[in-house]
């Protein structure tokens, strides 16, 4: 019989999706799929020369030790420096990741024991949810609403709850309402936290895929915000990183080092040569910064196009500052997942219902902008026949 803590995750939408996706597969449906939010781009040739040359170094293949090397911390530092203008110590402050979502998941190991509250996004990504109750804990959702800019509203947190919550997790720019956050509200969540003793969690993933010259800031610039929590980061969404699976987690020294423990009771570090691509993909050099900078003009590009296409079918959707989906409203409302079955089985485009999300993300749907302009031009073109169709 399998644990307790195994009821409740929230799987069921994403594998009730992929089980119509390979259905209309064996079908023979051609499949526009939206769904996942992996990037479609290589890293820069630097980074992959790096990688390669590091892999066939035969002295690269032995374990290497959860803080990784003193060479990548150093270079998490600097890159944050440079970036945010926010020192960091690279021995207590800053910890190597196996991909962010690794210590995402795991940060609750260190913090929560069997039913303690954690604050958590909805809608929000699943892993903060999936995290918090593999650890035994109790979500306390922190809806985010389209009239608030989808930033949580602090003061609807009960005072008592409050008090007895361990963790709050914030996610911007967002996923997957592609929200952001001004560094006033940071401020105002330092605050918070600091009066009730709140371990603060930011998964600031998709720092660096922002629009129109917006440049998202760090929850670490806030005012006293190293003393109330730590930062996420991941090299799969700036540096076109996914699979080689590499993050670190930065900021409060004591959190870092608690989740420095509990990683190296379960595992090792990540590979050695793409902790050396990592280096090289955070040294700041023109040809690699020049590739961030395409991604970014690429995924404005796919939004665009997105959206305008969208907008000749009838269906308005908000234009996003950051991040690389569009939260989008469901035509006229109504059932999200409904409306991605539909749109799925009569069109071939494959999106995500808000629902998977949580509860507040009904009436939505989110668009993943990884494919090329051409297959966004033409998955628009197939809404509108649908849109039409409905109508």
């Amino acid at each position: 019989m399998l644990a307790q803590r195994m009821q409740g995750l929230g799987v069921s939408v994403f594998s009730r999706l992929d089980e119509l996706r390979l259905d209309l597969l064996k079908q023979g449906k051609d499949l526009i799929n939206l769904t996942i939010g992996s990037p479609d781009r290589p890293p820069a040739p630097s980074v992959r020369e790096a990688l390669s040359r590091a892999a066939l170094d035969e002295r690269n293949y032995g374990y290497t030790l959860t803080r990784g090397s003193a060479e990548l911390r150093e270079s998490c530092a600097i890159w944050y420096k440079r970036r945010f203008g926010v020192d960091l110590d690279p021995e207590r402050e800053v910890l190597p990741l196996m991909g962010s979502q690794d210590g995402l998941a795991h940060v609750f190991w260190a913090y929560i024991d069997p039913g303690d509250p954690a604050l958590i996004p909805d809608p929000g990504y699943p892993i903060y949810t999936a995290g918090l109750l593999l650890a035994g804990g109790v979500k306390i959702p922190l809806a985010l609403r389209a009239e608030n800019d989808f930033l949580p509203d602090l003061e609807e947190v009960d005072p008592g709850t409050a008090r007895r919550a361990k963790i709050l997790f914030l996610n911007y720019p967002n996923n997957p309402t592609a929200g952001v956050a001004p560094l006033s509200f940071f401020q105002r969540v330092v605050d918070f936290a600091r009066q009730y003793h709140i371990l603060v969690c930011h998964d600031a993933a998709y720092s660096e895929l922002a629009f129109e010259g917006y440049r998202p800031v760090s929850f670490l610039q806030a005012e006293g915000a190293k003393e109330v929590g730590i930062e996420f980061h991941s090299l799969s969404k700036t540096y076109n990183f996914a699979g080689a699976r590499l993050g670190f987690a930065v900021g409060n020294a004591p959190a870092v080092e608690a989740l420095a423990a509990v990683k190296s009771n379960i595992d090792y570090g990540g590979f050695a040569p793409v902790l050396r691509a990592a280096v090289e993909a955070l040294a700041g050099r023109a040809e690699v910064e020049e590739t961030v900078a395409e991604n970014r003009r690429a995924y404005q590009r796919r939004r665009d196009v997105w959206l305008e296409g969208c907008a000749r079918a009838g269906w308005t959707i908000p234009a996003p500052q950051a991040s690389m989906f569009v939260w989008a409203p469901v035509p006229g409302g109504g059932d999200s997942f409904r409306f991605a079955v539909d749109l799925a089985r009569e069109a071939g485009v494959l999106v995500v219902p808000g629902v998977a999300f949580g509860t507040h993300g009904e009436g939505y749907v989110r668009v993943a902008l990884v494919q090329e302009e051409s297959v966004m031009r033409e998955a628009t073109e197939r809404i509108g026949r649908f849109l039409g169709q409905k109508g």
